[in-house]
């Protein structure tokens, strides 16, 4: 995270911050870690789209797993099962951004159902250089629980 453009944190949070994070999650969508021999190693999370209530039900989704475990279908795992957590909540649709360049997201992403939707060009900066991010976006149910 620290070393590399995949997130556009500049300083790694502290596990207090961590935790406000996930208790935020918590309170309206969902959030999915992954363990091996008792160590996290990944997690998935659904957070707030946009702040205007229009939004209310589309959910923009994370996935992260640490670089020792990549390629082991992780990512792939902690997104399947968070799918169908967010569509039970009420939500329509599901919106990823991904800091390019970064083949192996855009790929995990098409992979679990996301299509592209376009780039937002030179909308972070890290390491003293612009980063693009690709939008993608993937169904979840056709209507929401309550309106």
């Amino acid at each position: 995270m620290a070393r590399t453009a995949i997130s556009f944190e500049l300083v790694p949070p502290s596990v207090e911050e961590f935790a406000r994070r996930i208790r935020k999650v918590l309170d309206g969508w969902a959030w999915l870690v992954k363990e091996v021999d008792g160590r996290c190693v990944g997690y998935a999370y659904g957070s707030v789209h946009r702040e205007r209530p229009a939004y209310r039900f589309a959910v923009e989704t994370t996935v992260y797993v640490h670089e020792e475990y990549q390629r082991r279908g992780i990512a792939r795992e902690l997104y399947i099962s968070l799918f169908p957590v967010l569509a039970e909540k009420g939500f329509c649709n599901a919106f990823a951004g991904v800091a390019l360049p970064n083949d192996a997201s855009v790929a995990l992403h098409r992979g679990v159902g996301f299509e592209p939707i376009g780039t937002f060009r030179k909308v972070g900066r890290k390491f003293g250089r612009w980063h693009d991010v690709a939008w993608f976006q993937r169904h979840l149910r056709d209507a929401p629980i309550d309106d």
